[in-house]
């Protein structure tokens, strides 16, 4: 879509004090920012053309404008200037990376605790296995008559067991023999390539133990399923109800209820390490989140692992600032899991004084 200068200005406008105030902007309004040149009867004029171009949006008939969510991806696309952190908010962000928890369940959590805390959003991070998970080796060890444990060795080098009671003698002949039937037919696949036909195949190559076949095929397959999730943390719900947008609690309850792991894990990967990707409203895949926008980036965990971090909140946010926080956390966070931690920046990186006005892209 092509828009004049002009117009592209008044677009600008709108959407800057919209978030800001969430509020409708009137062309009064607009005609009184700094460097705005036009007249309010221009500036209603323009205003016009631009919802008729379905970038913005009229509440009611007497109302100032809103935009859409054509208008916020224009703006994103067009026009949205980098936002630059300040001194405090880097520095939060590095304390928390610099700590280096212990548990990495507890890092990846904590990451998505602090963006939550500095964007006041619903905030969530996921860690996710880059390929799929199989089965490296398999072992049965005999611990009695009628029982063994089962040994299984995943490619990600993560060792499961399971003890196996049964009510029929075990020979160890034939836990000797399965175990070289099923390093030989079940290794290097995954949940989805472990079929009914191929357990049949087994059962009938295991000779005498083919008995044992099922069990330890439904525990093989489940274990797969579940080392191949998404680990999910999802915090700072309740921060919806602090935005003009969920003054209505069962309007508010209804999207918290939604953010949950289950909808975050429809959400796409962003396509490139560092890149950060913003969904407007009806662009989320997920229908339970089409009257909210999502700012999300992927870094590298090492080990075969991805981290994803995200945002959701109203359409109305401040795309530049969440962005760029999401941004440089999504960075720092790659260096730290990669054993270099990012360096503090320098004082000669921020102005005298502590400045959140948007700097323009060059």
């Amino acid at each position: 879509m092509t828009l004049t200068d002009r117009q592209k200005q008044i677009l600008q406008a709108v959407v800057d004090s919209y978030i800001t105030t969430a509020e409708p902007v009137g062309s009064k309004t607009i005609a009184a920012m700094p460097g705005m040149s036009y007249s309010s009867a221009t500036i209603r004029n323009e205003l016009a053309t631009l919802t008729e171009k379905g970038l913005l949006e009229q509440p009611h008939t007497s109302a100032g404008r809103i935009p859409s969510p054509s208008g916020y991806r224009f703006y994103i696309d067009e026009l949205m200037q980098n936002y630059r952190l300040t001194r405090d908010e880097t520095q939060s962000l590095n304390q928390v990376m610099e700590n280096r928890l212990q548990e990495f369940d507890k890092a990846i959590a904590q990451v998505g605790q602090l963006i939550s805390k500095l964007t006041n959003l619903p905030a969530y991070a996921v860690a996710t296995k880059s390929h799929a998970v199989t089965i490296s080796h398999f072992e049965l060890i005999q611990t009695g008559p009628q029982s063994f444990i089962l040994v299984l060795l995943t490619n990600t080098e993560t060792v499961r067991n399971k003890l196996i009671k049964l009510p029929i003698q075990v020979d160890p002949q034939d836990l000797k023999s399965l175990t070289a039937v099923l390093n030989t037919s079940l290794t290097d696949m995954t949940a989805q390539e472990i079929t009914p036909q191929l357990m049949t195949k087994i059962q009938r190559t295991a000779g005498t133990a083919a008995p044992l076949v099922s069990v330890i095929v439904e525990y093989t397959v489940s274990l797969l399923e579940e080392e191949q999730k998404n680990n999910v943390y999802v915090t700072g719900q309740t921060k919806l109800l602090g935005q003009p947008e969920y003054q209505d609690v069962s309007k508010a309850n209804e999207l918290i209820t939604h953010l949950d792991a289950e909808t975050i894990s429809t959400l796409p990967v962003p396509d490139s390490e560092g890149q950060v990707k913003i969904l407007v409203g009806p662009e989320n895949v997920s229908e339970a989140l089409k009257n909210t926008s999502v700012v999300m980036a992927r870094y590298d965990l090492g080990d075969g692992m991805q981290g994803m971090l995200g945002v959701v909140g109203p359409t109305r946010m401040d795309y530049a600032q969440v962005a760029a926080r999401l941004s440089y956390f999504a960075e720092g966070l790659g260096k730290m899991f990669s054993k270099a931690l990012p360096a503090s920046p320098s004082a000669e990186a921020f102005p005298e004084e502590n400045n959140d006005t948007p700097k323009q892209e060059d």
